[in-house]
Parts: C-alpha cells; structure tokens; sequence
C-alpha cells in the first residue's frame, strides 16, 4: 500500500516543508484567498484532508471558515496545530487516511485535497475510493476542491527534474540563510507513475545539509480525474486554471451528485 511511504516522506519533510517555499507566508494568504473566493461564503465548515503543515487550512482559517485538518503524516498534521495556535487560529488536526475520514456523513460545507496529494494514491481504485469518502463526509449540497500538477502538460514532456526553488528569510542578508529545493523524476515503464526524489539543500554552520526524501505519485490528466470523480459520485465537475483562480495549480471544483460506479482496473493502462 502506498499510504506507508507516503506517511513517511511527510513525516521526514515536515519540519522543513515550508522552505519549499520563497515566502510560505505569504503564500499560505494567497492560497487562503483564493480557495475562499471559491468556497463563496463565509464561515463554512471545511476538512482538507490533506493538510501538511497547513498552508491551505490555515489560509483558510484566516478567512474565518471553520477548518479540520487531516494528514497521512502525523508529524505535519501535528505541525500544522502548532502553526495555527501561533497565529492564534483554531485548527483541530488529525492523522488519517483520506481512504477513511474519521467523520460522519455530511459533516462538512467544503472538502479541500491540494496541493498534488490525491495523487499520491496509484490505482483508480484507491482514487475512486478517496473520492467516494470525500463525498460521503461532504453536506448533500457540498463542494469539492481538488488540486494537482498540471498533469497534461506534465505527461507530453515527462520532465526527468523540476526547476530550483529558493526560500530566503526575509531578515536573510545573504546566501547564507537561503534553502534550495528540487526534484528528480525517473518515469515507469507504464508512462503515468514517476519516482521522485525531493532535494533539499539546508544551510548548516556555513555549510551545506543535504537531504534527500523519496516517493510515488501518477501523473493523473485531467480527463482522466474528472471520470473517476464522476465515478465516485460528483457532478458539476469543472476545471479551473490559476489564471482564473489565483491558485497556484489547476482545481477541480464539483459538487455531490448521485454516484455511479464502473469496474476498475490498476491503474497501468
């Protein structure tokens, strides 16, 4: 099962999750923003189910929407709480499998999965799946926001690394503060699943850390998200570009619709 890896790469990344980041504050308010002009009102009751260290549910919660966070990783579950209770917000988090939210049916007004998470899951099964207890816990006139890479441009041009990012405090001078983060992909044979191997260089004493986390992800075209969303039982259903949103990835936006079901293969096709 994938969730064991995943939970791992997480829990490892957590502590330095926000230096992927040029400026993870300002970016946790523009994401914050922009998931709120969506949700389109106020005070709503929002799970993201795939919280990290809480830059969208804490952008969220500074919007004032009533926001519970769950991770697979309970390192960044837990440092999303933490981040939340120095900004002085609420933010109840939890470590779960977004295979199986802890909640009841129809708990919330909004349920988020950003920021590349869903998929992390590599079968439709286990999509369809996730997508299905998304819905389950969402209000019968509820809205899903799922964001991902950009998996069709991703997909023409399979991309062997993804270009430097550098966080520099903002008190930082000089080089000697700054963090700079990249990744290596190796593509499986099936042309949609790709290895990563997340790099980090951390200044240390003057020197250079380096730390190197691994993972799996499928490059899900968004024709292809759209249908197993469709299988799990939403209607609606609409991409977004961040032309249009402000958010930094293309969204799917769709609402609870009656749920029809197909057969599913693993995914390799």
């Amino acid at each position: 099962m994938p969730g064991i890896s995943v939970a791992h790469f997480y829990d490892e990344l957590a502590d330095d999750y926000h230096l992927v980041y040029e400026d993870w504050n300002a970016s946790v308010r523009r994401q914050g923003d922009a998931l709120h002009a969506l949700i389109g009102q106020d005070r709503a009751r929002v799970l993201d189910c795939s919280c990290g260290i809480g830059t969208q549910a804490i952008g969220l919660a500074l919007r004032g929407h009533r926001v519970i966070g769950t991770d697979l990783s309970p390192r960044a579950a837990a440092r999303a709480a933490r981040e939340a209770a120095h900004r002085n917000l609420t933010l109840r988090t939890a470590a779960a499998d977004m295979r199986r939210l802890p909640f009841p049916d129809g708990r919330f007004d909004t349920v988020v999965c950003a920021d590349n998470s869903l998929p992390h899951l590599l079968t439709e099964e286990d999509v369809v799946t996730a997508l299905a207890e998304m819905r389950r816990v969402l209000h019968p006139t509820g809205l899903l926001l799922v964001s991902t890479r950009p998996y069709d441009d991703v997909l023409r041009a399979r991309p062997a690394s993804t270009p430097p990012q550098v966080h520099r405090p903002a008190d930082c001078a000089d080089a000697r503060g700054r963090a700079v983060t990249f990744q290596l992909w190796h593509w499986h044979e099936d042309g949609e699943h790709y290895d990563l191997e997340h790099f980090q260089l951390l200044p240390a004493d003057g020197e250079w850390r380096v730390e190197v986390r691994r993972t799996t992800y499928w490059a899900l075209g968004r024709d292809r998200l759209t249908g197993l969303a469709a299988d799990a039982g939403f209607m609606g259903l609409e991409w977004r570009m961040p032309q249009e949103t402000g958010f930094f990835q293309p969204l799917l936006v769709a609402r609870v619709g009656e749920k029809r079901v197909r057969p599913h293969g693993n995914g390799l096709r």
